[in-house]
């Protein structure tokens, strides 16, 4: 419950409103090795701290990196922090994507927005591994200029099939425009051998089970991120309680099956 205090090492905007941080203990701070999929929560001295999924290690090895969205006190206090600033960070917390089971699988990965970022690590785990032939990226955006990791996904396209799609686009923009949904509709897989993880807002992760699920994949195959309404990060306060579950102790990821009978419940 007590956080380590880190500094920040390196600011990284992504566009107006969403930045990246790159993080390292101070002194003896205490660096807890985290899985793809897992949260931290982020302190802002004199404010407050949110939950903010691991978008992967620092550069150095010894740290984190978050990508954060600007919404509220906290994170407006955060997007103030530049390189030294200082911050405490507890965790990780949560379950994480399955990536002990992908072996010889074909995976899609679906991120819709700020989705990218917790699925981040999946893809470099991925990619050193060797295995990013039997890759698929589906990532929506608003817009072009409100992409994240723009480079990124440009070094990941050398190695991994990855389809951009934007809701709206701008001078200059000749990729795909349409929901994220379109290119996984019309791509085809052995839904048998297939294995989903889901990461955006939710009505775009409906609609995407829902074309998964046409095609004839299991839900004991598609997996999702649910990141809403967490605040203590252990399940004592029941902010998260979602259904039977705590999102911050039993998720954030969740197998679809599991969790079918209460995800399509609008009031939950």
């Amino acid at each position: 419950m007590v956080p380590e205090v880190f500094r920040v090492e390196r600011r990284a905007e992504e566009f107006p409103g969403t930045f990246t941080l790159h993080l390292s203990p101070i002194g003896m701070g205490r660096v807890a090795g985290f899985q793809p999929g897992q949260f931290s929560m982020l302190y802002a001295f004199g404010t407050g701290e949110v939950p903010i999924s691991i978008s992967g290690p620092s550069d150095q090895g010894s740290g984190y990196v978050y990508t954060i969205r600007t919404h509220g006190m906290v994170t407006r206090a955060l997007e103030n922090l530049r390189e030294g600033g200082q911050l405490g960070v507890r965790g990780p917390f949560g379950s994480d994507w399955p990536i002990s089971s992908l072996a010889g699988r074909e995976i899609l990965l679906v991120a819709g927005g700020l989705g990218l970022a917790p699925l981040r690590p999946v893809i470099y785990t991925l990619l050193s591994r060797g295995g990013g032939s039997a890759v698929r990226l589906f990532y929506g955006a608003r817009s072009p200029r409100e992409m994240l990791y723009r480079d990124e996904l440009v070094e990941w396209s050398r190695s991994m099939d990855v389809q951009v799609s934007v809701d709206q686009a701008e001078r200059g923009w000749t990729g795909r425009i349409g929901a994220v949904t379109d290119p996984l509709a019309a791509t085809s897989f052995d839904a048998g051998k297939s294995i989903a993880f889901l990461c955006g807002p939710e009505v775009m992760m409906r609609f995407c089970i829902r074309v998964l699920l046409e095609k004839g994949m299991p839900p004991s195959a598609i997996y999702l991120s649910m990141e809403r309404n967490m605040k203590c990060a252990t399940g004592h306060c029941g902010h998260c309680q979602w259904g039977p579950s705590f999102i911050c102790k039993d998720g954030p990821v969740f197998r679809y099956e599991d969790i079918r009978q209460w995800f399509h419940i609008r009031a939950l």
